[in-house]
């Protein structure tokens, strides 16, 4: 999660993309708890590779030693100090990458619910997509095992796209490759992948398998965040295992339209929000119809009429427009 995540911006200018609320929590804290459930298995510890200090700072290190600790786990934070790719990133973890470990990437969320294949050497978490040119995809022999990861093919070798999710039963072999990889210096893209380090296990036969997602969403721009917003919201009401409307919130003339998510300490006063709309703690929506957005923590929004809008932390804003992006610390009045 070292990126800076530019196509995310404003939002991700003061607060890293993988921290972004998303339906109530963190994307990176969601990630890392439906990863858990998939895996029925205690976790020893968490690595996380963040990126300049300056950036992901001791907030963001308490939020994540909060989060392995809540499972369990220890956390351990590492640092990429060059933008040198997937492959690279993994290595700036080395001291932890030992034994059964999963590899995931923090921007995106899943629902998913099938077992580990135990034969297997290392699992590709995959989705089945309409357009599989649009993205890297896995090639299967007749036994259902990967036998190539092909990017954006074009022409047609499976439906089934990579979605930044990997088991391995020794990621040390892993590590071993992708020592040989950054020690020959081979790039592509002017990056070290975690792909090359992949192929180089899969000519030494270790076989490879699919573990199929049924959702992957994605946090990588402002619309597809509200989209992934709205799916998280529609999927935590039908589980019922999350309170989605705080005890705390003070509602004055007001109404929800679920599926919502509202923090504590929120007012909502002469205003109607709903359907598929995340609010944080202590904001306060006044004469106000909020529909299909997102609000951060510590916002005020007054005599406003939102669809489709993201917005920030300590805002304010009172205004005509509907599909708006707003970052923390605005003032539109």
């Amino acid at each position: 999660m070292a990126g800076r995540g530019s196509r995310l911006r404003p939002h991700s200018l003061t607060v890293p993309k993988p921290l972004i609320p998303v339906a109530g929590q963190p994307i990176v804290h969601r990630l890392v708890k439906d990863i858990a459930k998939v895996l029925k298995q205690p976790i020893e510890e968490i690595a996380f590779v963040l990126g300049d200090p300056a950036f992901f700072g001791n907030d963001v290190v308490s939020s994540l030693t909060s989060l392995a600790e809540e499972l369990g786990a220890k956390a351990s934070i590492y640092r990429q100090d060059q933008p040198l790719g997937t492959g690279h990133a993994i290595m700036s973890a080395e001291p932890s990458l030992s034994g059964p470990a999963v590899i995931a990437y923090a921007d995106t969320l899943i629902r998913a619910e099938f077992d580990l294949d135990s034969e297997a050497d290392s699992v590709i978490w995959t989705k089945k997509v309409d357009n599989p040119e649009a993205y890297g995809v896995v090639q299967l022999n007749d036994k259902d095992q990967i036998v190539e990861l092909v990017e954006k093919p074009e022409e047609f070798v499976s439906d089934q796209a990579v979605i930044g999710i990997y088991y391995f039963k020794e990621v040390g072999e892993l590590k071993a490759k992708l020592q040989e990889v950054l020690g020959e210096n081979v790039m592509n893209g002017g990056e070290y992948q975690i792909n090359d380090g992949i192929k180089r296990m899969m000519a030494a036969g270790k076989v490879f398998k699919t573990g199929t997602v049924d959702e992957w969403m994605d946090c990588g721009n402002k619309n597809v965040t509200l989209e992934t917003n709205a799916k998280m919201l529609g999927f935590i009401e039908a589980d019922g295992l999350e309170t989605m409307i705080d005890d705390s919130v003070e509602f004055i003339n007001s109404k929800i339209i679920p599926p919502c998510i509202v923090g504590p300490n929120t007012v909502l006063k002469d205003s109607t929000v709903g359907p598929f709309v995340s609010i944080g703690a202590n904001c306060v929506i006044d004469n106000s119809e909020v529909k299909n957005s997102l609000i951060q923590n510590h916002t005020s929004i007054k005599n406003a009429t939102l669809d489709e809008a993201m917005i920030g932390n300590h805002v304010t804003y009172k205004g005509d427009y509907t599909r708006i992006s707003i970052g923390d610390y605005s003032h539109l009045d």
